[in-house]
């Protein structure tokens, strides 16, 4: 009889296999190379704030009216009910009123009777409205090095602000039952939003809506108002500092704009304003006594126009009337074109 040794042919098959494991295994430990993901991060060209006083009280002011005394500093909001005490200067609101800025340009909105806008003026490309008044009120009328508020609105509606034309008079908001205010942050735009709930003037009382937003690396704030009522002679403006009037040449289009350029500011220095209109949504465009005005036809449907300021201090800015009137026209194609910026 035949014996077979099977066990060495067995053991070596065995361990054959053992090592082809071994080598599977080392393969499968081998860690894999990976290419790290770089994590865009993108800065905001665009910011938006309301901001109230804290921890103080309202007292009988200086002024003939309540004041917010003994604060001990500001805390942002998202949405405001504006008080009932409430009026300029009373020091309850950093710097009186809703803010909104681009890297190019900021605005504030006095959020009182006058509801005029303001320009801050900026030699930076970086956001700054949340430093501004924070150091006191009066701060922001000095130079620092962000800018300054650069515009004496005085008795006029400021840039871009509404108001009523009566009887060769624009009547501001005087009286109103009750304002509320909010802001609104994307990448795409910083927005305030102003309600006002009866806002009365010449025997009419009316409910209007303001939208006021901005875009990243642009100095234009759109406006859009719409009123609760079709009235005559709601209006909006851009303050009159004697530097003369200029006009788009073709009034009979789409669009036309409306604007100032001079010496203007508080520096003094050099400053363009502009205030782009839709044609057929205007009754009348003329200078009253504090602005230079655009009167708006009566109309409940929604209203879009355009403002800017453009100072010469701004970084990589107009510094001169041609560049001003160049940029305008510019603008002035586009939204003919468009009929949106």
């Amino acid at each position: 009889m035949k014996t077979f040794h099977l066990i060495p042919i067995v053991s070596l098959a065995v361990l054959t296999a053992c090592k082809n494991n071994t080598k599977t295994e080392d393969t499968a430990a081998t860690p894999v190379a990976e290419t790290p993901v770089e994590k865009v991060v993108t800065t905001p060209k665009t910011y938006a704030e309301i901001s109230i006083a804290q921890g103080g009280e309202w007292v009988d002011g200086s002024r003939g009216h309540k004041e917010y005394a003994n604060n001990t500093g500001f805390k942002n909001v998202s949405e405001i009910t504006v008080p009932k005490e409430h009026t300029d200067h009373s020091w309850y609101i950093r710097y009186e009123g809703p803010g909104w800025e681009s890297n190019k340009v900021g605005y504030r909105l006095y959020l009182d009777w006058r509801n005029a806008i303001d320009i801050f003026g900026k030699i930076t490309d970086t956001l700054e409205l949340s430093h501004v008044g924070q150091d006191g009120f009066d701060s922001y009328h000095e130079m620092s090095d962000w800018g300054m508020d650069i515009l004496k609105a005085g008795k006029s509606m400021g840039i871009g602000s509404i108001g009523r034309y009566v009887n060769n008079e624009v009547l501001h908001f005087n009286t109103v039952e009750e304002t509320t205010a909010r802001v609104e942050n994307t990448p795409e735009a910083s927005t305030v939003f102003v309600n006002y709930k009866g806002w009365e003037t010449a025997g009419k009382r009316i409910d209007l809506a303001s939208t006021l937003s901005i875009k990243p690396d642009s100095r234009i704030t759109k406006h859009t108002i719409q009123a609760s009522e079709a009235i005559e002679g709601i209006c909006t403006g851009i303050v009159d500092h004697k530097v003369g009037l200029i006009k788009s040449e073709n009034q009979d289009g789409g669009w036309a704009y409306i604007a100032t350029y001079g010496e203007q500011t508080l520096v003094p220095d050099q400053l363009g304003m502009a205030l782009f209109y839709k044609v057929d949504t205007a009754a009348e465009v003329k200078t009253g006594t504090d602005d230079h005005l655009v009167i708006f036809k009566p109309n409940t449907a929604p209203i879009s126009f355009y403002f800017l300021g453009a100072w010469e201090k701004e970084k990589n800015g107009i510094t001169n009337k041609a560049d001003f009137l160049s940029y305008l026209n510019d603008t002035l194609t586009q939204l003919n074109n468009n009929n949106s910026l």
